[in-house]
């Protein structure tokens, strides 16, 4: 999608969705981390896969690139395959917490909602999409404003142009609240956590469309 978003951009051509700046903030997960962190925003500990020093077990492996979580796989006990010590890869500390994501259209953020996961279960594409996993409004409403904040914040500092979904995880020991990623083009139909978001925050499926569907990048 990024490609496609770059050719319209160098063609001068409009259309909806995220701008080529936003979608290469986001999509590279290292450059994320340290633009993030750069930013004052608490993140768990991240490194290139090809440099990393396991400091914390279990431990997650991501593909550098993309969104949505596709190709997150928890290492039990640490060990990096060798196929995935390069640069394509990264690693990331463990969180024990609650999975939290909020939707965010530009200056406005939905209601998060916390995702009910199996212990010890990342979430991954699989846990997204090809077998959801239950979901529900954020019920601490002093968190749910905190994680809204948090939310908009992150898409300050991304430059967030259009849609976004945002994950973030509440490490409840310590009271931390850990931005985990970006979704820069979120899967935004009826049924989809985006839509979930902005309708527990009192934005009907009408007006998600009207600000959906207004907002045109590229020539513009």
């Amino acid at each position: 999608m990024l490609t496609a978003v770059q050719t319209l951009t160098r063609a001068g051509l409009a259309f909806l969705g995220p701008s080529a700046a936003a979608m290469e903030h986001c999509y590279d997960k290292y450059q994320a981390y340290r633009i993030a962190t750069a930013h004052g925003v608490d993140c768990p500990a991240t490194a290139l896969a090809s440099e990393s020093n396991v400091t914390s077990i279990p431990l997650l492996l991501k593909p550098r690139s993309g969104s949505d979580s596709i190709g997150v796989r928890l290492l039990k006990d640490g060990r990096i395959p060798a196929r995935a010590r390069t640069d394509g890869y990264i690693t990331q500390q463990y969180v024990h917490g609650v999975e939290l994501t909020v939707a965010v259209f530009r200056d406005r953020a939905g209601m998060p909602l916390r995702i009910f996961l199996p212990e010890a279960t990342p979430y991954s594409f699989f846990r997204k999409y090809l077998w959801p996993t239950p979901r529900a409004p954020l019920a601490d409403i002093a968190l749910a404003e905190r994680v809204r904040r948090t939310a908009l914040e992150i898409s300050r500092i991304f430059e967030i142009d259009w849609a976004a979904r945002i994950d973030l995880i509440h490490e409840v020991e310590t009271d931390r609240l850990r931005f985990l990623e970006c979704d820069v083009a979120p899967i935004i139909g009826a049924a989809s956590a985006f839509a979930a978001s902005l309708q527990a925050a009192g934005i009907a499926r009408r007006e998600q469309l009207r600000m959906l569907l207004s907002h045109r990048c590229g020539s513009c």
